[in-house]
């Protein structure tokens, strides 16, 4: 089992959002950006919010307010982000799994991305398999929207909950990207 880098507990209290970068690298589905948060000097870049996009502004929104930069500085590479974002896509499934991502919820989002980080690829699970995980079985509409509410796709892979009646479900990115990244995953080995 791999182990994933946590998702970064936030403070109730807010502060300015620090600087952020954004690039954007060339994926066999489409353009992906990412946003980061400009770490200080000795830190790693923490992702505030990715996507199969080239326009920030499809991202922005989704970065809970009191994180979200004002104007990411765009740059061609993040050392440390886009080079994994592009093995994983090259079939190095576990290359985005350590680093490091910034979301803001509630103690039930905040533990479903967890989970969601904690999920092998290859091996889907259902919306009511990810609410039994969390220890609320009954909560699969909140399973559900703490996918929908998942600003970092790929590195909080909610591309890996499917309906428990079949096909893939929901998306932000789009049910063929879904689909391809399902079928990635189960065609390549894990490692």
């Amino acid at each position: 089992m791999t182990t994933s880098a946590p998702v970064t507990p936030t403070s109730p209290t807010t502060s300015p959002a620090p600087p952020a970068r954004m690039a954007t690298v060339a994926t066999p589905i489409g353009p992906f950006t990412v946003i980061v948060a400009d770490p200080a000097a000795d830190a790693a870049p923490q992702v505030l919010a990715s996507g199969w996009t080239a326009d920030p502004a499809d991202l922005l929104p989704l970065i809970s307010p009191a994180l979200r930069p004002a104007e990411p500085e765009p740059v061609r590479r993040i050392d440390g982000v886009t080079d994994r974002i592009l093995a994983y896509h090259d079939g190095e499934l576990s290359a985005v799994d350590d680093v490091l991502v910034h979301q803001r919820g509630g103690e039930f989002l905040s533990q479903a991305w967890q989970l969601l980080r904690a999920l092998p690829p290859g091996a889907p699970v259902t919306y009511t398999e990810l609410a039994a995980k969390a220890g609320r079985p009954g909560a699969v509409r909140a399973a559900g929207s703490a996918c929908s509410r998942n600003a970092a796709a790929l590195f909080v892979p909610c591309h890996r909950v499917v309906p428990a009646s079949g096909g893939v479900g929901g998306f932000r990115w789009g049910p063929d990207t879904k689909r391809w990244l399902l079928q990635h995953e189960a065609a390549s080995p894990i490692g």
